[in-house]
């Protein structure tokens, strides 16, 4: 027997009028933005170790030189030392260009499709996916944080 408070909240509650098909598809891309995000984050960690590399050669550099190895030193200086990426690109760029090109537009996009199929609601697939998959009466299958029977978990 569901409660009151037994169900999604109504932020993650299918509006009237929207198919099955509409969820799933926004389910679709919205995983298919949350994979973009991740790729974004790997960018930018493309972007941070590849210029921490670039200043730790500074001191590679003066290392070289101490050591005597003057001619190394100056090559790593001439050739590697603040070197594009790829040709006209230091890492910045291309995260700007792939926020400017495709991650942003692409954000918009899922947001708008959101906004006009479903109300602006989020996560819809998954939430009705959670109702799908618990076991009604179970104190760590609820529904909410505020469901009846929901454990309260305090920090040790």
């Amino acid at each position: 027997m569901n409660q009151p408070n037994d169900g999604p909240d109504r932020a993650h509650r299918r509006p009237d009028g929207v198919s099955d098909e509409t969820v799933e598809a926004l389910g679709a891309l919205s995983k298919a933005l949350e994979t973009t995000e991740r790729a974004r984050g790997h960018l930018y960690s493309f972007h941070q170790l590849t210029g921490g590399a670039d200043l730790e050669l500074d001191r590679a550099v003066r290392l070289l030189r101490e050591a005597g190895h003057t001619e190394y030193a100056d090559r790593v200086e001439c050739e590697v030392l603040g070197r594009n990426v790829i040709p006209g690109h230091w890492t910045f760029q291309i995260v700007e260009a792939y926020d400017g090109t495709y991650y942003q537009p692409f954000k918009d996009l899922e947001r708008s499709a959101r906004s006009d199929l479903a109300d602006g609601r989020d996560h819809l697939y998954e939430a009705e996916m959670k109702e799908d998959r618990r076991t009604t009466g179970h104190r760590d299958h609820t529904a909410r944080p505020d469901s009846p029977g929901t454990p309260s978990h305090s920090p040790s």
